[in-house]
């Protein structure tokens, strides 16, 4: 079927009509169990009357006004975020992208107030996934996102996934921060260790950079932390968010304290749309059952249970499960065979789950899924593994085979 849409995007022939809790169902009235979460923006599910209500209701009221006026909805947010975390300001923007690009532009500018402009060179990690404008696409520095797009954007190093080393030998007179994300979600759900975040951290500080932290995917309750990096006690300087603060309303934000701040003054940056009414009452309404006391906790727990119960999943199929990742409801299966074959296995049993870097399988619930969906997701889990058993069964034959050819040659 033809469409004028632009060709960018490998999409499914499914097409969804409507969701409830942690469930899709398509036009044909066909249920799905989601996952994938719209890749970690569902944190609340489909329809959640809380959100359902505050969005209508402030629709009903005033949907945009301009930056140029109080945004009093706005100013709330911001005041909650900051009493819930380290940061004492924020940039309320419409992507992850965009809060990535406000903290790129902030660690650059707060360099340059303090008289040194040549700090503007960020080190990234490799397998990292900032966002698909130009500058954050070199901010992650995959090739297959940066060819074809032009001269690659100045100012980014690369170094090796958990290597510290590699970090500090990159260092110069020009770099101005380390930017990493403390889960990488597209490059595989591979975990930063509490204790290498801190050195990190110690890093930062024994060379006068900035410690911008991505929580796009990892944010916002995901982990059962409201933050994936507060159990290694670490306070960054720089902090973006977005895909669960808007609970699938379009919205994100760029967290700092004074000082990283600091040099952003009036008319240093923008944006039209961040920030307005409609935005900022479902933000709002997601912080209402995010930070209510035992939300969080629940989250935790169930995090658990996911994880063990893919522990058993993989002691059932080592030959196609290599590894199990991840932390809260932040997980993924790291296989032996092609993850895209095991999306498309596991949604011929109506499971929906999202391939990843690292040839992983990112599991990304929404946090209000309850222990029997978490076992009825599993249970669906298993069925894709036994459809690849074929595949898994032929990869083993070959590589038995192998030996046998090379001797006869």
């Amino acid at each position: 079927m033809s469409s004028s849409l632009l060709p960018v995007f490998a999409r499914s022939a499914l097409s969804f009509e409507r969701g409830d809790g942690v469930w899709l169902t398509t036009r044909e009235g066909e249920r799905y169990l989601d996952f994938g979460g719209g890749i970690a923006v569902a944190s609340l599910g489909y329809s959640h009357p809380h959100l359902v209500t505050a969005l209508t209701e402030q629709a009903g009221k005033l949907w945009h006004v301009s930056n140029l006026h109080r945004i009093p909805e706005g100013e709330r947010l911001a005041d909650r975020l900051t009493a819930a975390s380290f940061a004492d300001v924020v940039f309320f923007t419409n992507s992850g992208a965009e809060a990535n690009e406000a903290a790129i532009k902030m660690a650059r500018k707060y360099h340059a107030a303090k008289g040194h402009p040549e700090r503007f060179r960020i080190i990234t990690v490799e397998g990292a996934f900032h966002g698909r404008t130009l500058a954050t696409i070199a901010a992650g520095g995959q090739q297959k996102y940066i060819d074809g797009f032009g001269p690659k954007v100045e100012g980014f190093d690369q170094v090796p996934f958990d290597d510290l080393k590699a970090a500090e030998a990159a260092i110069g007179p020009e770099t101005a921060a380390l930017m990493l994300e403390p889960i990488q979600g597209e490059g595989g759900i591979r975990v930063i260790a509490p204790a290498t975040l801190r050195a990190y951290r110690d890093l930062c500080d024994a060379h006068g950079l900035l410690l911008v932290m991505d929580e796009v995917q990892s944010g916002v309750g995901r982990t059962g932390h409201l933050f994936a990096h507060e159990p290694s006690g670490i306070v960054p300087d720089i902090m973006s968010v977005a895909k669960g603060i808007g609970g699938g309303f379009p919205m994100g934000a760029c967290l700092a304290t004074f000082e990283a701040a600091s040099g952003m003054t009036p008319g240093s940056h923008g944006t039209t749309f961040g920030g307005n009414p409609l935005a900022m009452s479902v933000g709002n309404a997601v912080l209402d059952v995010l930070l209510e006391p035992t939300f969080l906790d629940r989250v935790k727990l169930l995090g658990l249970s996911l994880k063990q119960r893919l522990a058993a999943l993989k002691d059932a199929h080592p030959d196609l499960v290599a590894e199990v990742r991840g932390e809260g409801l932040m997980l993924g299966l790291r296989l032996t065979q092609p993850n895209t074959d095991f999306v498309a296995a596991a949604r011929k049993h109506h499971l929906l789950v999202i391939a990843a870097g690292d040839n992983v399988v990112r599991l990304l619930p929404p946090l209000v899924i309850t222990e029997a969906e978490i076992a009825d997701g599993c249970r669906r889990l298993e069925a894709a593994c036994a459809d690849m058993a074929p595949a898994v069964s032929a990869a083993a034959d070959l590589q038995a085979a192998a030996p046998t050819e090379r001797g006869a040659a």
